[in-house]
């Protein structure tokens, strides 16, 4: 059976859920789009076409693995609800499609071993440069983004998801403003972010309680190499932001508190033309990377935990 991306309305998913015994999964964050423009959109902001290699998790009933594979992509697939992969393998039979069945995540903060297999699998020798393309369920969005966008052997070339409206604005929050925090800094530290599409709750079937976003993130090298230790980087911003009402000077101070004092805080803080005064909110990008550069060089012998990047919230 065949199920072009055209026939995935509301009425048809409902009937052949029904037909199947099967019905939504709440805590599985099954929400499927159902405005059928809506997935053309994301297509069409992602650029997918002939050539393209495609990561789509949350794969769902695979309307928009269909549709990305009619415009000539390759698609690698993740769905861990067996119901769904089910389906998603009858709508793409014949198409240059593979579906795991396999959750995502290996844990909250590392990809499934699986995934990565897959994905070296189909990037090939040369290391052929991918695109995340999904709409993602709300409760793996963080980590998934954040564990592919820190990792440079497995950073995509373009990452376009559907996600929480709330979750967008933190990750493209302006410096002090009151969503802006350390998702904000480490995602605008690492690459170009942009809202794309607000999405009501009405475009989704079940609706969700809240709206949701089309959002663009391109990676952008040189910020990387701008960033030298990114968890280093992380541990900082991390830190410094559990504090975000206290000001500069009092927060770094606590930092590695048995190696300086607040006076260091201050020598340290006028060289690189910062002032002490403000709270972490107000500070730019490009100054969180002058001053965890600036930390780094002062302390080299201190290592943050291994995987310290993945964790943000």
């Amino acid at each position: 059976m065949s199920t072009p991306p055209t026939r995935q309305t509301q009425s048809y998913l409902r009937g052949l859920f029904a037909q199947r015994g099967l019905s939504p999964r709440h805590r599985l964050g099954q929400n499927f789009l159902i405005d059928l423009n809506l997935h053309d959109v994301i297509a069409e902001t992602a650029a997918v076409g002939p050539g393209d290699l495609v990561l789509e998790v949350g794969t769902g009933a695979g309307a928009l693995t269909s549709l990305m594979a009619e415009r000539g992509a390759e698609v690698l697939a993740v769905e861990l609800d067996p119901g769904m992969f089910e389906l998603a393998r009858e709508a793409t039979a014949g198409a240059k499609v593979r579906i795991l069945n396999v959750d995502a995540l290996a844990g909250k903060h590392a990809i499934e071993p699986q995934v990565l297999d897959a994905l070296r699998e189909a990037r090939g020798a040369e290391n052929r440069p991918y695109k995340l393309v999904a709409n993602l369920p709300y409760n793996i969005a963080t980590p998934l983004i954040m564990n592919l966008l820190v990792d440079d052997a497995i950073r995509p070339e373009l990452m376009v998801v559907t996600i929480q409206k709330e979750l967008a604005e933190r990750m493209t929050a302006a410096a002090a403003t009151s969503d802006h925090g350390a998702l904000s800094v480490l995602i605008q530290a690492l690459a170009d972010v942009e809202i794309a599409r607000i999405l009501p709750p009405s475009v989704f079937w079940p609706r969700p309680k809240v709206e949701s976003a089309v959002v663009s993130i391109r990676p952008v090298p040189e910020r990387r190499e701008a960033i030298g230790d990114l968890a280093w980087f992380h541990r900082i911003v991390r830190e410094v932001f559990l504090y975000r009402r206290k000001n500069l000077r009092h927060v770094l101070s606590g930092v590695e508190r048995d190696r300086w004092t607040k006076a260091d805080v201050d020598v340290l803080l006028a060289s690189l033309g910062l002032d002490g005064r403000l709270r972490a909110e107000a500070l730019q990008v490009d100054e969180w990377i002058t001053l965890t550069k600036a930390l780094k060089a002062q302390w080299p012998d201190v290592a943050p935990p291994e995987n310290e990047a993945a964790t943000i919230e």
